[in-house]
């Protein structure tokens, strides 16, 4: 488990508490997977309005961002939720534009919807207090287009099946960039459970 350190800013007044973080719950992709995702979506971005997401960033949310005044508590409550669920396997299944492949705004790849993933999704969502009307489809973005998403998908069309897995063992809260800012910056990353074929 890692985490990095996020005071409360217990100082008197007013200019010495830190402001709220905008954080979020997701799962990374591990270097190599993210490399050679990153790698697909290269040959659109060299011609059109196509920003890519550096592949150290790129990752699945589970838990849409929301502002975190107290970044400890929310690290508790990712703690109490992932606990309970088993480490499992992601399915990587295909690289394409979305959400509306015709009229996109992102180049994504789409991930199996296992009932393990799921139930981690809803378990986390009901902790953190959340909820969301959108079907919940399980992804990561691979880059976002600035421009013509129509253009962009027309003249340069992504369609692609992949059989790439990763094993999940870990559960992030994650912090995104601050204004004019760079990066995501993992909080915590916390274990799922080991499945009990692996405890010795």
């Amino acid at each position: 488990m890692a985490l990095v350190s996020a005071g409360n800013g217990t100082g008197s007044g007013s200019r010495n508490m830190n402001p709220a973080s905008r954080v979020f719950v997701a799962l990374k992709m591990a270097p190599d997977i993210a490399q050679e995702l990153a790698q697909i979506a290269r040959p659109p971005l060299e011609r059109f309005a196509v920003r890519p997401i550096a592949k150290d960033d790129i990752h699945l949310t589970l838990v849409p961002p929301w502002n975190e005044p107290a970044v400890p508590n929310a690290i508790e409550t990712l703690r109490s939720a992932v606990e309970k669920h088993y480490a499992f396997t992601l399915e990587f299944r295909h690289v394409g534009y979305g959400p509306d492949p015709k009229r996109p705004r992102l180049v994504w790849v789409e991930c199996a919807v296992s009932k393990e993933l799921m139930s981690l999704h809803t378990a986390l969502m009901l902790a953190f207090g959340q909820r969301d009307e959108r079907l919940f489809l399980p992804h990561a973005t691979l880059a976002r287009i600035r421009g013509n998403g129509a253009r962009v998908a027309r003249k340069y069309p992504i369609d692609r099946d992949l059989a790439l897995i990763q094993e999940i063992t870990t559960v992030e809260l994650m912090q995104s960039p601050l204004p004019n800012g760079r990066g995501y910056k993992v909080l915590a990353s916390l274990p799922l459970k080991k499945p009990s074929s692996l405890v010795a």
